[in-house]
């Protein structure tokens, strides 16, 4: 699969066959995750599996109440669990770069879409859920002071075909050497 018909043909998974992913999968997906670019290469990701089905029924209790993924999270054979370390992306000697501060959002954002593009690739389905109480899923998972949990990832065979969701046109987003202009 190259790497368009891999984006295009994407989707979000909320149900996943009971079929454990292996070791050395999982191991491929993580490693695309740590290929993701980063603000001055701080690689500020870093990352918690979760295979034991209760913790992943604590951190299913997280989600908000009506969120869609919250079967996929308590169901999935694996989590990911993606985290951040404070102010290092973006930062210089200590200091912000840019009026958007730290920017350990983007920098784990490329690190979940590498991991989401490997996962298709190699049959596997995911799903970016980020409503849910951070405060509780950091207690779970004792995540220390510093780090922060961004989002999380079900990993698993999926057991549902996801249909493409309508994209709007490249004319009504990209606008040439000003906004607003097509």
């Amino acid at each position: 699969m190259n790497v368009m018909e891999a984006i295009k043909s994407r989707r979000s998974i909320r149900k996943y066959k009971h079929d454990p992913v292996s070791e050395e999968t999982l191991e491929i997906v993580l490693d695309a995750a740590r290929w993701a670019p980063s603000w001055e290469n701080k690689q500020c990701w870093r990352f918690v599996v979760v295979r034991e089905p209760e913790t992943r029924a604590r951190i299913s209790e997280a989600l908000r109440h009506g969120n869609p993924s919250i079967d996929a999270v308590r169901n999935a054979p694996a989590v990911i669990v993606a985290c951040a370390q404070l102010g290092r992306s973006g930062f210089m000697k200590g200091e912000a770069m840019t009026s958007k501060g730290d920017w350990f959002m983007f920098d784990v954002a490329l690190a979940m879409q590498n991991l989401a593009l490997a996962a298709h690739e190699l049959g596997l389905g995911t799903v970016n859920v980020g409503w849910f109480d951070e405060q509780k899923v950091e207690e779970i998972l004792q995540i220390p002071e510093g780090v922060v949990v961004v989002e999380l990832t079900p990993l698993g065979y999926p057991d549902e075909e996801a249909i493409a969701p309508r994209r709007k046109e490249l004319g009504d987003i990209v606008f040439r050497e000003r906004y607003g202009q097509p």
